[in-house]
C-alpha cells in the first residue's frame, strides 16, 4: 500500500515506514537511546532526501523517546537531577545545531556533511565501545570487577549531588555531554544517544540501568526542540512521514524496554556497538562506491 510524502515528494509503502518506527523505537526502549542514528540512514537508503530524514527523524524520536520514559520511570530508572543538567546543555547545542544545519544547507553541502559525520561519530565511537564491551565481559569472567571513573574530569569545580545516580561530580560534565549531543541532533537527525550513552557511563560514571531512562529523558526535549526549528527554518518536516513513525515507534518502545531488563549492561552495550558499527559501514559504501546510474545534472559541452 502506497502513501504520498507532500515534502519528500515520493511515495513510500505504509507498512515499511510503520515497521521502520516500530523497530527503532525497539531499540530506542532497549538501548536508551533515540533511534535517530539508525532511523535517519535508513530513510535515506529508501530515498527520503537527507535534509528532510534528519528533520523528520528528530520528530519520530521524540515519540519512542517518551514511550521509553515511561517505561523506564515505572522502574525507578530515571534520574531527574542529572537529567536536567543534561537539558541545559542539549538545548543550547541544538539551537546552535539548527542555526548550523541552516548555513550548511545554504551552502549546498549539507547532504555531504550529514553523511560524512555519520560515517565518522559511529565508526569511532562504535569500535571504542566494542572493544570496551569486549574487555569487560572477559573481566568479568575471571571475577566481579569495579571500573575505575575517576580522572581529571572530576577535579572540576560546581560539584553536585546526583543521588539516584550515586554520584557526586561537576555539574559541567553533564552540561557539556549535553551540548555536544544537541548540537549532533540538530546537524545529523539523532537524538545522540550513541554519543550520550557511553559518555555517561565512562565519563560521569553512571550505573547502566539508570542511564538508559535519564538519556531518553534528556533526548526528548532537544529532538523536541530541533523538530521545531527544523520546521520553523528550514521547513524539512514531513509530517504524513513523521506520524507514520511516531504511531510505530510508541509501541516499538514498550517491547524494547521490556527486552532491555532482561539484558545485562555489557550485553545492551556490545549489541549497541554493533549496531553502530553497521550502520556506519552501510554509509561509508554508500559514499564510496560507484553508483549502478552515472548521471550529471546540468549544462553540458555545446550548449
Amino acid at each position: 500500500m502506497q502513501i504520498y510524502l507532500p515534502i519528500a515528494e515520493i511515495s513510500v509503502n505504509i507498512f515499511l515506514i510503520l515497521g521502520m518506527g516500530g523497530g527503532v523505537g525497539f531499540l530506542s526502549g532497549l538501548f536508551g537511546v533515540g533511534g535517530g542514528f539508525l532511523m535517519t540512514p535508513l530513510l535515506i537508503f529508501i530515498g527520503i532526501p537527507p535534509a528532510i530524514a534528519v528533520s523528520t527523524g528528530a520528530n519520530q524520536i521524540v515519540a519512542s523517546s517518551i514511550s521509553g520514559v515511561l517505561a523506564h520511570w515505572k522502574r525507578g530508572n530515571v534520574d531527574l537531577k542529572m537529567g536536567y543538567m543534561l537539558l541545559i546543555g542539549g538545548v543550547v547545542g541544538s539551537t546552535l545545531g539548527v542555526w548550523l544545519f541552516t548555513y550548511l544547507k545554504t551552502l549546498g553541502q549539507v547532504d555531504l556533511v550529514i553523511q560524512l559525520s555519520y560515517v565518522l561519530f559511529l565508526g569511532t565511537i562504535g569500535l571504542l565501545m566494542l572493544i570496551e564491551s569486549l574487555k569487560s565481559m572477559r573481566a568479568l569472567k575471571k571475577g566481579p570487577i569495579k571500573r575505575k571513573h575517576h580522572n581529571f574530569l572530576h577535579a572540576l569545580p560546581f560539584k553536585m549531588r546526583f543521588r539516584h545516580s550515586k554520584l557526586y561530580i561537576s555539574a559541567i560534565l553533564p552540561i557539556v555531554i549535553g551540548f555536544v549531543v544537541g548540537v549532533l541532533s540538530a546537524i545529523m537527525g539523532v537524538g545522540g544517544g550513541f554519543v550520550m550513552v557511553p559518555a555517561m557511563i565512562y565519563i560521569l560514571g553512571m550505573p547502566t540501568s539508570v542511564m538508559v531512562g535519564t538519556s531518553l529523558f534528556q533526548i526528548i526535549f532537544v529532538t523536541a526542540n530541533v523538530t521545531f526549528l527544523q520546521s520553523v527554518n528550514n521547513f524539512s518536516v514531513d509530517v504524513v512521514l513523521a506520524v507514520l513513525l511516531l504511531i510505530g515507534a510508541v509501541v516499538g518502545a514498550q517491547f524494547g524496554a521490556k527486552a532491555g531488563a532482561k539484558l545485562k549492561g555489557e550485553q545492551v552495550r556490545i549489541l549497541l556497538a554493533i549496531m553502530v558499527i553497521s550502520v556506519c559501514i552501510k554509509i561509508a559504501l554508500d559514499l564510496t562506491l560507484t553508483p549502478d546510474d552515472i548521471y550529471v545534472l546540468g549544462p553540458t559541452g555545446g550548449h
